[in-house]
């Protein structure tokens, strides 16, 4: 037997807050198949599609994706990832935080500094820029952005510093340096720039920067993330999933210490 936990929306399709199934040794996969069977018809549609599972409070993207084993005693959480928005931005809440990302339009004269001055104009805000041909696709990036929570929540940062342990989770780097000169803000280079706050703060930042932004995930980095990061043919195909590489990219990242 082991404990669901319904957080935020998913609790309207359900009419308890949790339930306990008397089951074990089960994936996430089967736990979604027996969750809609068990959902009431009258109630919201649960989107499997965008969820995160928390099992005991690890996101299981970080281990096997929907083949991760639930065990008897454990506790999962459905985590509705709340996103809207148009394709130049997408917001979504995790660990009741408000994230936003933006694809920026890279020129000779961004660099650095320009995140430096964006960080001293909105002190209640975290910023990081992360260059566009390190992120796969916007559930890579909340996906990313999840295990920098977990790993702030379990006191297990990369880092001192929330931002940078962002950056070397995409950068796929346990050294500070190497991910900042691999998958950091360059000149002439797109960018994401994701960032942590309030509504407020986050529509106040997006209505100057709105001008300089550019359609989010536009082009594909398959080709790219494989190469730079060494990952074979025989590798992804040796992964039982819809999405391989991104489910690589997160495992690596989760293993960084």
């Amino acid at each position: 037997m082991f404990t669901v936990k319904f957080v935020g929306g998913s609790k309207k399709s359900f009419p308890a807050e949790s339930l306990k199934i008397d089951k074990s040794w089960i994936s996430v996969q089967e736990l979604f198949d027996l969750l809609l069977d068990l959902k009431p018809s009258d109630t919201p549609k649960l989107d499997t599609e965008n969820v995160l599972i928390a099992i005991n409070g690890s996101d299981s993207s970080a281990m096997d994706g929907t083949s991760t084993i639930i065990k008897h005693d454990d506790v999962v959480s459905i985590i509705p990832v709340i996103h809207g928005g148009s394709s130049k931005k997408i917001t979504f809440e995790y660990a009741k935080k408000q994230i936003q990302a933006i694809e920026i339009k890279g020129e000779k004269s961004i660099n650095v500094e320009f995140i430096d001055h964006l960080r001293k104009k909105y002190p209640k805000l975290l910023l990081q820029a992360v260059s566009s041909s390190f992120i796969l696709s916007k559930n890579h990036l909340k996906k990313i952005v999840s295990l920098s929570f977990e790993s702030k929540k379990n006191n297990v940062l990369l880092s001192n510093k929330f931002e940078i342990d962002l950056l070397m989770r995409f950068a796929l780097s346990s050294q500070i340096s190497q991910a900042i000169n691999q998958a950091g803000i360059k000149p002439k280079s797109n960018f994401v720039l994701i960032a942590i706050g309030t509504k407020a703060s986050l529509n106040s930042l997006y209505d100057e920067l709105c001008p300089m932004t550019v359609p989010l995930f536009s082009k594909n980095n398959d080709s790219y993330l494989k190469r730079h990061f060494k990952i074979t043919k025989k590798h992804i195909d040796s992964i039982q999933s819809k999405t391989p590489l991104e489910d690589i990219l997160v495992e690596k990242a989760a293993i960084l210490f």
